[in-house]
């Protein structure tokens, strides 16, 4: 009996710093596709999850009688508020001003009930054996069950249920440890008919809220965007929404607006064609980002071109460009094209085991705004860059607003030019970005726009725009600014806090 109520409360202890674990990785992730800045939210959800820990482990010492009563408590209040955790940080987000004080509330409550909850198992546990055996035991499972946490949730949790899902689920878990330890000790438990009624009513609780977690997020998220949700996916890397209003189909990664269908065209314009008119050579052509084909679009008018790569590390994004109706037809059946070969990987990761160079490389990635998205315009990315572009090959990229983020800007043209590019940086006016910058680079010689001649059909873009993109007005001028580097992702500073950096000094 002794060695079946070890086992037991080991196996909870496993599983419940599983759960604890997940919680954090839940509310992290949460709150960085509600707010951005992925390394505050998660330096502030670990900050908080570690101080409640010891204040939790703190006040388990005035629990002196009834342990695996105060465990259950505990572990049901963990439960709820667990499992409604993302229900309840979308909803802050979305329908009330006290999102921030909510969200610290969630982390602090299951912080508190993780760290009171260890100490009394452990206590409970040394009426069996020895207290180094039981430390040691109860450390090692904590620490294991961390580790079941923290690859479940990337790799099959996240994917397959996405946020709020995973949450009710893991709720559910909790309530079933609970069920399970007074299943084991209900013949030393005071108060049976409450905890049998209260594990009931969580189970019940939590499992409608799994059965309507669908419902519910779609519910709260289009309250999140001003048209209707015509498309949701969470996938391994990121949430995938488009939504749609008349002729206005926009994408959001995370959040964040990638495109709209009024004036993508001026973008994706702007991004390929002066590079693609001033390449000595077409045939290889390599597109970094882009999955959703828009780019694409406008490599596929060249008849030179005989190789599209198209590398972007989300596959559901591709196969959405290639399926989903409304993307298939904005991007005019792009990635159907013979000459295209889709490659589902990071892009620092291609460009590292790639071994073919190409003529012309066309970099369309998100917005530096996270430390995963900064590391792609640091200097060694660029050295890369450099290293699978031919000798008279050319790169275009894109790189922020010159107005709303000035030196976010100026910082990616000078990391270019550290990683030994001769770069001449644009711009031009998409209504619903704004001002918005490029870059043309190349190795041995100096891409002039002024020498663009468009040989292909455009809807925004002629000879004489292109001429007028290189002239900055002065609010939009080079400031002073440092090199984005891995070790110093000064990039995500200068975009995330804009107006902290002195924009009239001028370089």
């Amino acid at each position: 009996m002794a060695h079946r109520e070890i086992a037991v409360l080991l196996s909870c202890t496993f599983i419940v710093a599983a759960c604890g674990l997940i919680y954090e990785l839940l509310i992290g992730t949460a709150a960085s596709y509600l707010s951005g800045q992925s390394a505050y939210q998660f330096s502030l959800t670990v900050g908080l999850f570690l101080g409640a820990m010891g204040i939790g482990s703190f006040l388990s010492r005035s629990v002196h009688h009834r342990l695996l009563e105060a465990f259950l408590l505990v572990e049901l209040v963990q439960a709820i508020v667990g499992g409604f955790s993302v229900c309840l940080m979308f909803g802050f987000f979305a329908l009330s001003d006290w999102y921030q004080i909510g969200i610290i509330a969630i982390i602090i409550t299951i912080g508190v009930c993780i760290g009171y909850e260890l100490p009394l198992l452990t206590r409970y546990l040394r009426r069996y054996g020895p207290l180094r055996t039981v430390i040691a035991n109860v450390l090692s499972l904590d620490y294991l069950g961390g580790v079941l946490g923290a690859l479940s949730f990337p790799l099959i949790l996240l994917p397959t249920l996405g946020l709020m899902r995973t949450a009710f689920l893991v709720g559910l878990i909790n309530a079933i440890v609970a069920l399970w330890v007074f299943l084991t000790f209900r013949w030393q438990l005071e108060r049976q008919r409450f905890f049998a009624f209260a594990i009931s009513a969580t189970a019940v609780l939590l499992t409608f809220g799994l059965a309507n977690s669908l419902r519910w997020q779609s519910w709260l998220e289009s309250s999140l965007y001003d048209d209707e949700i015509i498309y949701a996916k969470q996938t391994a890397f990121q949430r995938i929404v488009m939504t749609k209003w008349r002729n206005d189909l926009r994408l959001f990664l995370d959040g964040e607006l990638q495109f709209s269908s009024v004036d993508e065209h001026r973008y994706h314009e702007s991004l390929a064609h002066p590079a693609m008119a001033l390449a000595k050579r077409k045939e290889r052509v390599l597109v970094l980002g882009g999955g959703d084909g828009l780019l694409v679009r406008e490599v596929v008018k060249y008849p030179q071109v005989r190789t599209i790569v198209l590398v972007d590390i989300d596959p559901q994004m591709t196969k959405l460009a290639k399926q989903y109706p409304a993307l298939v037809q904005l991007n005019e059946r792009a990635l159907q094209d013979k000459r295209v070969e889709i490659v589902n990987v990071d892009a620092y990761r291609f460009l590292m085991d790639n071994r073919r160079p190409f003529d012309v490389v066309l970099i369309d990635l998100p917005d530096p705004n996270t430390e995963s998205l900064a590391r792609l315009y640091t200097l060694e990315f660029y050295r890369l860059v450099a290293r699978n572009l031919k000798p008279e090959g050319i790169v275009a990229t894109q790189a922020t607003s010159p107005f709303e983020t000035r030196a976010a800007f100026w910082c990616i043209v000078k990391t270019m030019e550290a990683a030994g590019f001769k770069v001449s940086p644009y711009w031009t006016a998409i209504p619903t970005f704004g001002i918005w910058g490029f870059a043309v680079a190349a190795k041995g010689w100096k891409p002039n726009l002024m020498e663009v001649q468009l040989t292909v059909p455009t809807r925004y873009l002629t000879e004489a725009i292109i001429k007028s993109m290189v002239i900055f007005p002065p609010d939009c001028s080079p400031v002073d600014v440092a090199i984005n580097r891995l070790d110093n992702l000064l990039l995500l500073r200068y975009y995330l806090r804009p107006t902290s950096f002195n924009n009239n000094t001028v370089r």
